[in-house]
Order: C-alpha cells, then structure tokens, then sequence
C-alpha cells in the first residue's frame, strides 16, 4: 500500500450485496477515498472490500459485533493498523449500521425484540462514535448517522415502536455528539430516509416509486462528509 497520505472513511454495516453501504463505500472510493468497512459478518464485508479492491480501490475489511464497546475499540485499532497512511486519522465516520424490525402492537410485543432495536442501532452507533472519536478529531471529521422517517413527527411508526425508538435515540445521540465535539472540531448530522431501494426491501415489499434510491443516500452523506458542509452539523434530513 502507498506511504502517500488519503483521506479515511470508516463505514458500519457494509456487509449483505445489494444495501445501501454497498454502494456508499463506492461513492466515497470513487472519489479518492480509502475506504474501511466494518459489519459482524466477516464473509460478506471481506466479499464487499474485495470488490472495491478488485475495481482498483484501496479498502479493507473488519469484522466484529460494534454493540459491544471493547470489540468497537479493538476494531478502531485494526483500522489504524491497516491503514498507515491515514496517520491516526479518520475524516469520516457513516453510521449505517442497523436493521428494521416489527415488534407490532405494544401490548403484543416481545420486549426482546424490542431490546434487539436497540442493540443494532442504537449501540452499534454509539460504541463505533467512542471508538473512532479520536481519530475523528484528529482529522477533523464528520460523523453521518441512519435514522428513519418513522422516528420523525407525524411518520409512520404504528407497529414499529422498537425501531422508531432505536432510531429517535440514535438523533438524540447526534445531537448530543454535535454540541459536545464541536470545539474539537468534529461535526455531526444524521439522515432519515423512507424504505431506501436495497435489494432486502424489494424482496420483502416489492419494487416501488417510494424507495430512495441508494446513490441519493450516497450523494447527500457525500456533500455532509465534504468541505462544502464544513458550517453543517446537528442537522436532520428527511430523504422522501
């Protein structure tokens, strides 16, 4: 790998072919960034950096469960490990880590399920925040987080209330990582889409005109991630 220094991009939850961090992780690759992808499948997300680096990208693979702070930590330092060049740096951490689950009405859900939302969203987005902050600060990053529309007012989160809660804890958190690393020089902002068009959600709902596409998702964590937003942090978007 070359000694010349480059921008390092951390993504969570790249793993299963055919979702959103698929194809982020390429939009960043494409445009000059080495790329670092992280998700608890060590099959898929070493097949997702072997694509990258098969199309000439510089991209590495980590695997490990990012609920768990002390696997989070050890990730971090794998990271740094492989990438050298970066200097302890890290310009952009996306938080696309998570699931989508029903736990249906309130009375009939399982508080494990409820507890499952939690652990994939919420957790996974604070645990790899604490172990990339940093190296964050010392490039001076941006931090993008996944919410859903569901979590946002008047969305639709009858029958989700595991997941529209996961994901309103995961703006909370957003916000409170913004006013905290601010005078570090750290930004943070958050994304909150409807169903974005992956593969899993064509299957389970079909193709339909209402899905975000994924390089939409790609182009707006881009400009978040980019100097043009260098005055942008705190901020929720709704993608519709």
């Amino acid at each position: 790998m070359s000694d010349k220094p480059y921008e390092l991009v951390v993504l969570t939850g790249v793993g299963r072919k055919g979702q959103a961090g698929e194809t982020i992780a390429r939009m960043f690759a494409e445009r000059g960034a080495a790329v670092a992808l992280l998700d608890i499948s060590e099959d898929e997300v070493r097949a997702r950096a072997d694509e990258l680096r098969a199309a000439g990208f510089i991209a590495t693979a980590h695997a490990g469960d990012l609920s768990n702070a002390d696997t989070a930590r050890k990730l971090a330092a794998e990271v740094h490990t492989a990438h050298p060049s970066a200097h302890g740096a890290v310009q952009a951490l996306i938080n696309a880590a998570g699931g989508f689950g029903v736990t249906g009405p309130l009375d009939e859900s399982d508080p494990d399920a409820w507890r499952k939302m939690f652990t994939i969203s919420a957790d996974t987005a604070y645990c790899a925040t604490r172990a990339f902050l940093p190296a964050l600060r010392k490039g001076k990053g941006s931090i993008v987080y996944f919410g859903s529309a569901a979590s946002m007012p008047g969305g639709k989160a009858g029958g989700l209330a595991g997941y529209a809660a996961a994901k309103s804890a995961v703006f909370t958190l957003m916000r409170s990582v913004a006013q905290d690393e601010r005078k570090h020089g750290v930004r943070a902002n958050a994304i909150a889409p409807v169903a974005i068009r992956t593969a899993q959600n064509i299957e389970d709902m079909g193709d339909k005109d209402s899905f975000v596409d994924r390089e939409s998702v790609g182009d707006v964590l881009l400009f978040l991630c980019s100097h043009a937003a260098r005055n942008v942090s705190g901020q929720l978007l709704e993608l519709a």
